[in-house]
């Protein structure tokens, strides 16, 4: 049983493409905004390539809960691919915000209102200024801009926390948030 006001976020992607990553990413930004969180993985026998989900939970109170994410408030979906042949939207429900990984907003296979359906082309964005087509922060952007769970700000701080040492790849990740948070 959670708490009506605990936000559960489950981010879907592939093996590989930094969805672990991602939710450590939105827990250290929401603690530095001075909420509570939690982020954990669901793993597997999963290899690079293979569908994966990680969940985060943002409340203003402790949270006690730890179970997997079955009723999420949020969905993040690195790669739009996974709505071919995954459930994605199981337990979700006519709220549940979704930001997608897509270069088409229109068309897309998952059952819930479109009103709530956020596209952002993450991988653009990732090979222009990352140069590798790995999205999990550049979705973070967009996922800061629709939801106001996080500041950009605190978003940039996890950024810096997170790849501490390597100059370069924050200040990639911070421009490639940054645009997709301006979109």
């Amino acid at each position: 049983m959670t708490d009506d006001n605990m936000i559960q976020i489950r981010i879907h992607g592939r093996g590989g493409q930094g969805v672990v990553t991602a939710a450590e990413l939105i827990a250290i930004a929401a603690f530095k905004d001075g909420k509570q969180a939690q982020a954990f993985p669901s793993f597997g026998v999963e290899r690079t390539g293979a569908p994966v989900e990680s969940y985060v939970r943002i409340d203003e109170r402790p949270i006690i809960t730890r179970e997997q994410i079955y009723r999420p408030d949020i969905l993040i979906i690195q790669d739009a691919s996974l709505l071919d042949s995954v459930d994605l939207a199981k337990g979700a429900d006519k709220k549940t915000i979704v930001i997608v990984n897509t270069a088409k907003a229109g068309g897309l296979k998952i059952n819930l209102p479109q009103a709530n359906i956020h596209a952002i082309d993450a991988a653009k964005i990732a090979l222009e200024i990352i140069g590798k087509n790995i999205v999990n922060t550049v979705i973070l952007g967009a996922f800061a801009k629709t939801t106001d769970l996080v500041s950009l700000a605190s978003l940039k701080s996890a950024i810096q926390e997170k790849f501490s040492g390597n100059q370069g790849l924050i200040d990639k990740n911070i421009r490639a948030i940054e645009r997709a948070y301006d979109i």
